[in-house]
């Protein structure tokens, strides 16, 4: 490359970046002259190509937030046009030899034109193969476990045993093509596990023993790129999003749910598909959707675009004390991220996961309104929340002032001495204007709990519990059910035993949200419980 081409490249690189940076600033910014400014920087984008992955992934992340926070029609238009590209603009970077394995990294892993591979687990592999037969195989490249089939396909592999269990170097693709005729590899695994004469967790057990990495290559409706839900309606920003100061999550839990509307068992499953998709992309594995009940799929429509998928688990895959509920949360039909809630009476243990990229919009209103479905759905009138959403261990946690994100909607830290620490942080930040807490001290603010607790008569009730404390203590003896944790049951009511074993009944009931209900009602085992695990 000459001089001049050297110089032409620069100028170009430059002008990208300045692009995009417009598109950064624009993005939050609404109103009829934004609206054109943004039209005419997306027509500009039409016309730029990338040289470099960094700039491609920015701008991918851009365009996904546009995409769903819209300014108009138009915008939305632009878009999505312009998402729609991506697999020739990474098909155009592997031709010129660039470097494109960062694709493939969790942060921004399942761009269109991209592949995912990991070892995931068996449920999550027997739905791939299910769905995308042609889109999965085996990535034997990284694959290092062949003692591993040894003791796993001679299963289902006449005289295998013979081979790996007294030879070196047993050629295992060779066995495996010889058994699998004309189906693919991958498919022919599964329909050999799922064949096995044992539980679906024992399969689930053997298969992942393995450690087999699986590669997928979605097709552009299963990428981060091209996901989305089925919206009847769009909605289109023309004023300023909705600010943390703005939301008051007291009032918004006071305030009436929106409608929900329970789903057909083939609408459930779509929406269940969804979510394992979106988590998949993105290599992560939520319990409440891998094992979702298609049965029992509920949607409501939040406003601003935003829909909310509620999931619970059907009795055979129920934790033994908690109720699990996940959801997965869309707006303007793009997954901004998930929510699960694990219940015990009146608490509820809470994690939001909004994806990185939309990071920059409606959080403080889009949390609160996802508790408002939780507490009217479950009645549940705490939500706690573990150390690590805050930084525990969790340095995205601590760069992002998570903290402070759930201090200003009103949660308290469980420990006296944090609590203490966070009203010493607060005189400095109300008495000093430039103030900024460190990182060292966020991250000793994160070791506690923090709890939101509606009802203030119970206040402080659950600040010492972590359920682990009741497994831990319950080593040595047998768990059955609820009756089993109970101490000097022979002391109880009639009307506290008959309570108790309707509560233990309940676990198999069509919905965990009749457990939490019966339990609520229990006060003398609410305590005993507490006590267990304090």
């Amino acid at each position: 490359m000459d001089r001049g081409e050297v110089h032409s490249a620069r100028l170009n690189e430059e002008a990208r970046t300045h692009l995009l940076d417009q598109l950064d600033k624009l993005k939050t910014s609404f109103g009829a002259n934004e609206a054109k400014r943004m039209q005419a920087e997306l027509e500009r984008l039409a016309r730029k190509k990338f040289r470099d992955v960094d700039s491609l992934i920015r701008c991918h992340e851009l365009l996904l937030f546009i995409r769903a926070h819209p300014h108009n029609p138009t915008v939305l238009r632009l878009a999505e046009a312009q998402l729609r590209t991506f697999p020739d603009r990474v098909a155009e970077l592997r031709d010129r030899d660039v470097d494109i394995s960062f694709l493939e990294h969790p942060s921004v892993s399942g761009i269109a034109g991209s592949s995912v591979i990991d070892t995931f687990s068996f449920y999550i592999v027997r739905e791939l193969v299910r769905r995308f037969s042609s889109q999965v195989e085996i990535y034997w490249e990284w694959f290092e476990s062949e003692n591993r089939l040894a003791e796993t396909w001679p299963r289902f592999m006449p005289l295998l045993e013979e081979d790996a269990q007294v030879e070196a170097n047993v050629p295992y693709r060779k066995w495996l093509d010889a058994a699998r005729g004309a189906c693919s590899e991958l498919s022919w695994l599964i329909e050999r596990f799922d064949e096995l004469p044992i539980s679906d967790k024992e399969k689930a057990e053997l298969y992942d023993s393995q450690q087999i990495y699986v590669r997928w290559t979605p097709r552009f409706p299963s990428t981060r790129t091209g996901m989305r839900s089925t919206t009847r309606t769009v909605f289109y920003h023309d004023g300023p999003l909705i600010p943390r100061r703005d939301v008051r999550l007291k009032d918004e839990l006071h305030a009436p749910p929106p409608p929900l509307r329970k789903l057909s068992p083939t609408e459930g499953e779509r929406a269940i598909d969804l979510a394992r998709d979106a988590s998949t992309i993105r290599y992560r594995e939520l319990y409440g959707f891998t094992h979702a009940d298609p049965k029992h799929v509920y949607q409501a429509e939040l406003g601003r675009g935003v829909q909310l998928f509620v999931t619970g688990l059907p009795p055979d895959k129920r934790l033994p004390l908690r109720a699990s509920h996940a959801a997965m949360f869309f707006k303007n039909g793009v997954p901004l991220g998930y929510f699960e809630g694990l219940s015990l009476f009146e608490r509820m243990e809470s994690g939001l996961n909004l994806y990185y990229t939309f990071r920059d919009g409606e959080t403080a209103w889009l949390y609160a309104r996802i508790l408002n479905v939780m507490h009217h759905l479950t009645g549940v009138t705490s939500f706690a929340i573990d150390p690590y959403q805050i930084g525990y261990e969790n340095e995205e946690g601590i760069e992002s002032g998570a903290f402070w994100f759930y201090r200003k909607l009103g949660f308290r830290p469980t420990q006296r001495a944090v609590l203490q620490l966070v009203e010493k942080e607060e005189q400095k930040i109300g008495t000093r204007k430039d103030y900024r807490t460190p990182a060292r001290t966020l991250r000793k603010l994160a070791e506690s709990p923090m709890i939101f607790e509606l009802d203030q008569q119970r206040a402080g009730d659950w600040d010492s519990f972590h359920v682990r404390k009741i497994g831990l203590r319950m080593q040595g003896r047998t768990f059955e059910s609820l009756t089993s944790l109970v101490k000097n049951l022979n002391s109880w009511s009639a009307a506290e035993k008959q309570l108790l074993e309707q509560i233990v009944r309940a676990r198999s009931a069509a919905e965990e949200t009749t457990y939490l209900k019966l339990m609520r009602q229990h006060e003398r085992l609410r305590a005993e419980i507490i006590k267990l695990g304090s």
